[in-house]
């Protein structure tokens, strides 16, 4: 992989978001992902913490972003190498002295929107860069890991959530998680219909998931404290229009904690980042840049550490950062907002979702 360049250039600076972020730290938050980044690819949170499939592929997105197209590649033929014959990846894998050691995972569990996750990913990289060879050749990886999570689908179209190290399915779904899948499964449909190969079991199944997420909220665990069960099923794309606004406007108080960002949990008095720009992420979708920017202005003073990376979190009764960790997924997911914000056309595809399939319609069913 090539270094990085000593100055801003053209993708920085198209990063940059006056009042939020300058060409300058946009380029030192892009260097402090790459240098967590292992030679193999490989990007856990950080240096000797562990690696989990969405992460990893959430910080990927964020280097293409930046035009670091080559460190993007790497990360994701790392997934091409390490998945499973089922089309699966493990839930986490240790980050040791000599790399990320995938032959040892530490947790053999099987999460259905990690591993489904890799269908963003792929579509994002493709737009970001119009590899036809790469599309190709990580198809086979896609379908398998799309064929795998749809095995985890219910009748009632939500999602289990994991299959445990011994084969046997979580039939319970996580609301957050399923709306995650939502949208890789239209970004899977998106890739098979460039590739004019017609997947209508996927069509099907994803609108299913759509229906359930839309109106049935009893299918899925009660995690309303999480402030991801509030505004996924918003990012995900299956609420959009109308019902994304009163949806947002609902938990707004409940979560926003004004000048400083989103809380993980209510009523609890720590905001995060991760979550802070998702929710950024989900205004711009709607239309509410102006709050989206907001969000992301107020997390900068709390959150973001003098190398350019972004702590975890804040807990601003105490006025401490918690936990002390800097996260590539957290810093990553900061600059696909700011994309977003900044029009960079692969990131407003993948989030936007106007250009995606959405599915066989099932809001005429039960």
């Amino acid at each position: 992989m090539t270094a990085l360049g000593p100055r801003p250039g053209p993708r920085t600076e198209r990063l940059a978001l006056p009042g939020v972020l300058s060409p300058e730290q946009v380029l030192s938050t892009v260097e402090s992902i790459a240098a967590v980044q292992h030679p193999d690819g490989a990007i856990p949170w950080f240096r000797g913490h562990h690696l989990d499939p969405w992460d990893h592929i959430e910080a990927a997105m964020a280097l293409d972003t930046a035009g670091e197209h080559e460190r993007a590649t790497a990360a994701y033929r790392w997934l091409v190498r390490h998945q499973n014959p089922d089309g699966s990846w493990y839930a986490a894998y240790p980050d040791t002295p000599d790399g990320v050691a995938a032959a040892d995972p530490t947790d053999r569990g099987r999460e259905s929107n990690f591993c489904a996750y890799v269908a963003v990913g792929a579509w994002h990289h493709y737009l970001s860069t119009g590899d036809d060879a790469f599309l190709d050749g990580i198809w086979p990886t896609v379908f398998a890991a799309v064929e795998f999570v749809l095995g985890m689908q219910q009748s009632g179209g939500q999602i289990g959530w994991r299959r445990g190290a011994d084969g046997t399915i979580d039939s319970d779904a996580l609301l957050t998680g399923s709306s995650s899948v939502y949208q890789a499964l239209r970004c899977a449909l998106a890739i098979a219909e460039h590739r004019e190969e017609p997947q209508p079991d996927w069509e099907l199944s994803a609108g299913l998931l759509g229906h359930a997420i839309r109106h049935h909220p009893e299918r899925f665990l009660d995690k309303r404290r999480y402030s991801m069960d509030w505004y996924y099923p918003v990012l995900g794309g299956a609420l959009t229009g109308a019902a994304a606004k009163e949806r947002i406007e609902e938990g707004w108080d409940r979560f926003v904690v004004p000048g400083l960002g989103v809380r993980c949990v209510s009523p609890n008095p720590w905001i995060t980042g991760g979550e802070s720009c998702e929710l950024a992420l989900a205004l711009w979708a709607m239309g509410e840049s102006d709050h989206a920017v907001d969000i992301l202005r107020w997390i900068q003073r709390p959150l973001r550490a003098e190398d350019g990376m972004y702590w975890t979190g804040y807990v601003f009764e105490d006025d401490a950062v918690w936990p002390e960790e800097r996260t590539t997924w957290t810093a990553g997911s900061l600059l696909l907002a700011v994309a977003a914000l900044g029009g960079d056309e692969a990131t407003t595809a993948v989030f936007g979702g106007e250009g995606l399939p959405r599915g066989l319609d099932s809001d005429c069913c039960g």
